[in-house]
């Protein structure tokens, strides 16, 4: 595969700067910017047949599991480039992310790219080398794609639309409505980074200690939990909407109530210190790295310790449990003993996250 990338990329590289119209025309100028910026950075078979879908043995799928997860996103994230990480990655890895949650073992992806015309070569060659490195990362091949190109003005620089093809082990069964009274709730990881991060570049923020994305692929730290313990009612990445959100689309599916102590949600000083100055809730930022995990009592502590052992799960905490009243509900407890009920977002706090 190396050296088919290196004849393509020996005889169509672009020499212009920028996109322009002619690179989204199906001619010969698009095909020069396929071969010398994606077929070189996402070098796979599949992807260099250059057929008009990717072919894949269901012999393949089947040995992965016996039940399809198939999803799909798009990102518009305003400023391109964020501390620790870029449009790029963040497409691959909430769309791994996506799969993960399912309990599926993510397998395949499509890129779909919207360019803006006018927009650098360089830049485009950095973010396809970010996909790159991310879906090595994770262990998935982006097997097929699209390409259009707009004119100037009709679009914000680059849009990008992934889907995520996956298999489900046999066995594994998790859905937000399996949530059950006495369960634990479980996070991975600190919350609010991506939203400050993406906040803070966006608005050239000066913060003393810097704050960056957590976007990261969470399918290894799922497949270990999993293992530590199979009996996981729910999982969901808490995205756009935040963790209160996640928790409040659990309790209405499962018709309980999820009680949650304040002191023990993750939330990094220079997080919360954002927050307050801004008057934004850490609860509802989105996050790229973390996830929301609902067990039974009988296995939480095995399940936590396992996503400590894990480097996407290193600020894993215990943050509540799960009651009978009132019914789809989010509570949020604080250390005086008192409590406030926790709403979904309504609205939207910081447009264009991811």
């Amino acid at each position: 595969m190396s050296d088919i990338t290196a004849e393509h990329r020996a005889r169509s590289a672009i020499q212009e700067a920028r996109i322009d119209l002619s690179h989204g025309s199906g001619g010969r100028a698009m095909r020069d910017l396929v071969n010398d910026v994606f077929l070189s950075a996402f070098a796979n078979p599949t992807l260099a047949a250059l057929e008009d879908q990717a072919r894949i043995p269901l012999a393949d799928l089947c040995a992965a599991g016996d039940r399809l997860a198939f999803t799909t996103d798009s990102y518009v994230v305003d400023p391109l480039f964020f501390p620790g990480g870029d449009i790029g990655e963040l497409a691959v890895n909430g769309t791994v992310n996506d799969l993960a949650v399912s309990g599926a073992v993510p397998l395949y992806l499509s890129c779909g790219v919207i360019l803006e015309e006018g927009f650098a070569l360089a830049d485009l060659r950095r973010i396809a080398g970010s996909m790159a490195r991310a879906a090595e990362a994770a262990g998935v091949q982006i097997v097929t794609g699209d390409t259009k190109v707009v004119p100037k003005g009709a679009a914000d620089k680059l849009f990008i639309n992934t889907s995520g093809v996956g298999a489900i082990p046999a066995g594994v069964e998790i859905a937000a409505g399996r949530a059950r009274p006495g369960d634990r709730i479980l996070v991975n990881s600190f919350i609010g980074d991506h939203g400050v991060a993406i906040l803070a570049a966006r608005e050239e923020l000066a913060l003393q200690v810097p704050i960056e994305s957590d976007t990261r692929p969470l399918n290894g730290l799922v497949r270990a939990l999993l293992d530590a313990c199979p009996q996981v009612h729910c999982l969901r990445d808490a995205t756009r909407g935040g963790l209160a959100t996640v928790l409040n689309e659990f309790a209405e599916s499962a018709g309980v109530c999820m009680e949650l102590e304040e002191a023990a949600i993750p939330v990094r000083d220079e997080v919360r210190g954002v927050s307050e100055i801004l008057g934004l809730d850490p609860l509802y930022y989105a996050n790229e790295g973390v996830l929301v995990a609902v067990v039974p009592e009988s296995c939480a502590e095995r399940a936590l310790a396992t996503m400590r052992a894990h480097p996407a799960g290193a600020g894993a905490a215990s943050i509540g449990e799960i009651t009978a009243e009132p019914a789809g509900r989010v509570v949020m407890r604080s250390g005086f003993g008192g409590g406030r009920i926790v709403d979904m977002l309504i609205g939207e706090q910081l447009p264009r996250i991811c």
